[in-house]
């Protein structure tokens, strides 16, 4: 089947889909978008985390057809062309990446949080991270991009 959706602003068509495909493999596979990893395929780490119609969803979980016609933001698509996100910014001014497979799902995760909490709490970045699984991390320097990204936030 085709699928006809609008991809980080642009209308994108992607051919081919079966039923059972997930958006996670039509973003990176027929989309070339590889930044939405592919790590458990159960919606258990949050690495393939992107917003489908505005609310960040675990791709990975999503059949490719029940994103027709809507819209989807990848970690790509919070970027203005060359000009990082603040959040973007934050996790590499920070050092909140390490391997990088985790960061696209923290850094969608954190804009969310951000655009619902401008400054959250300790214990609230935890919660709405809770969902992000990084094994190479102790945490801490993700949980200070958060903060620096909030704050970064405040001064605009």
């Amino acid at each position: 089947m085709r699928i006809e959706l609008t991809v980080n602003r642009a209308a994108r068509d992607a051919d081919d889909v079966w039923p059972g495909e997930s958006l996670l493999y039509v973003l990176r596979e027929r989309l070339g978008l590889p930044g939405s990893k592919n790590a458990c395929e159960q919606g258990e780490c949050g690495s393939c985390t992107v917003y489908l119609d505005s609310t960040p969803v675990c791709s990975c979980l999503v059949p490719a057809g029940q994103a027709a016609g809507r819209e989807v933001t990848t970690v790509e698509g919070l970027a203005d062309g060359d000009e990082l996100d603040p959040v973007q910014r934050a996790f590499v001014e920070c050092g909140a990446v390490q391997c990088g497979f985790c960061t696209p799902g923290l850094v969608v995760s954190t804009h969310d949080l951000l655009e619902r909490h401008p400054s959250p709490t300790d214990p609230e970045i935890r919660e709405a991270l809770a969902g992000n699984l990084c094994r190479c991390t102790g945490y801490e320097k993700i949980l200070d991009a958060v903060r620096a990204a909030a704050a970064a936030g405040a001064e605009r």
